[in-house]
């Protein structure tokens, strides 16, 4: 259990530093900039990495509502659920530390200006509602979890579930970006709110309830419709 544990806390530190880093560092750089394309990309291979990575130590949860999820489709278990949760928000916070040092020393640089939060309302990328906001978030993780339970079925193409799960983020990114700036990821969300504060502190709890319904919804359908004939 610790090197599983060990790995979550080091993935999920990965996924927040690589996604939430080239939003704040790499997305608007002047001429060069990567983004929301990029930054979409960038949370894909994230996944897709340490997918490959640490798959077969922990199974690359990276995700509160992952591990939620995949407890609801029956694929993990529910005494597992707590250590998995604080090694992931945990691992989340160092890489958005990380990310903190390395953005500080630029000039200008303002964390109260968002670091790559999650929001909705006047703090959504485009000023979409909490309604839409919520949806939105359900939605994408719902279809995010659907897809890991679909690629790693048992009866799933063998090796190629990390390909899968890490462009469905992408996709993910790529759809919802300008809604809230992506989350389906408590553990990413907390990260840069908690050294933002403020109004993304205020905003962090939709980022955990939508995450954690549509996991646990995807998680009840794959488990229904995924179920092998007898």
């Amino acid at each position: 259990m610790i090197r599983k544990l060990a790995v979550e806390f080091i993935g999920t530190a990965w996924l927040v530093l690589g996604g939430c880093g080239a939003a704040v560092l790499a997305a608007a750089y002047p001429q060069v900039g990567i983004g929301f394309v990029g930054v979409s990309l960038a949370f894909g291979l994230t996944v897709l990495t340490m997918a490959y990575s640490i798959g077969h130590i922990s199974g690359c949860h990276l995700n509160p509502a992952v591990s939620v999820g995949l407890w609801a489709g029956g694929r993990f278990p529910a005494a597992e659920l707590p250590q998995y949760i604080i090694a992931q928000v945990l691992g989340g916070i160092v890489g958005a530390g990380i990310l903190y040092l390395i953005a500080s020393g630029h000039a200008g640089f303002d964390v109260q200006a968002g670091f790559a939060s999650n929001g909705y309302g006047v703090h959504s990328p485009d000023g979409y509602s909490v309604t839409a906001a919520l949806v939105c978030e359900i939605v994408m993780t719902f279809a995010f979890l659907f897809v890991i339970l679909g690629a790693t079925d048992s009866r799933a193409p063998a090796g190629f579930a990390p390909i899968a799960i890490g462009l469905c983020l992408t996709l993910i990114h790529l759809i919802s970006i300008p809604v809230t700036n992506t989350s389906v990821n408590p553990a990413r969300s907390t990260a840069p709110a908690l050294f933002a504060g403020g109004w993304a502190l205020e905003q962090l709890w939709l980022f955990w309830v939508a995450p954690l319904v549509g996991a646990v919804i995807a998680g009840a359908v794959y488990r229904w419709l995924g179920a092998e004939k007898r």
